[in-house]
C-alpha cells in the first residue's frame, strides 16, 4: 500500500495509516518506524488497533531491510529529485499494485499479493 498525505505529520500520517489498517483489519500486528517526527503519536495508532509499534535503532537502516528493500523499488518508478506532492492517489496505487504482483526471488518467485491473498 502507498498512501498520499498532504504533509508530513502526525495527523496526516495516523490518518493515511488508520485508512490502510482499517482496509486490512487483523492481518497486521506489528508495525515498524524509523525515527521521523511523523510517527510521534504512534501511541494512538496502538490504542486504535491491536498493533504494536517499533522503532528502528537510528542509522541501523538494516534493521528495517524489506522496508529498504521496498523503497528501492519505489524509486524505480519514481527517480530521487522528483517531488512527489505531484502525485496522486491513482498513480501511488498503480505503482503498489506494479510491486505487488511482481515475483520476488525472496518468497521463491511468488508475487507479495500472492504471499498476502494466498494462490488463487
Amino acid at each position: 500500500m502507498i498512501k498520499k498525505i498532504s504533509s508530513r505529520t502526525t495527523r496526516q500520517v495516523n490518518w493515511a495509516a488508520s485508512i490502510a489498517l482499517r482496509e486490512h483489519a487483523g492481518r497486521f500486528h506489528t508495525l515498524t518506524l524509523d525515527n521521523g517526527t511523523e510517527f510521534h503519536d504512534y501511541k494512538a495508532l496502538e490504542e486504535r488497533f491491536p498493533l504494536t509499534c517499533y522503532f528502528a535503532t537510528p542509522y541501523h537502516s538494516w534493521e528495517r531491510g524489506a522496508n529498504e528493500n521496498l523503497n528501492g523499488l519505489i524509486r524505480q518508478y519514481i527517480p530521487k529529485g522528483t517531488c512527489m506532492s505531484t502525485l496522486t492517489q491513482k498513480q501511488c496505487d498503480w505503482i503498489a499494485n506494479e510491486l505487488n504482483t511482481r515475483p520476488r526471488k525472496r518468497h521463491q518467485f511468488k508475487t507479495p499479493k500472492e504471499i498476502y491473498y494466498g494462490s488463487r
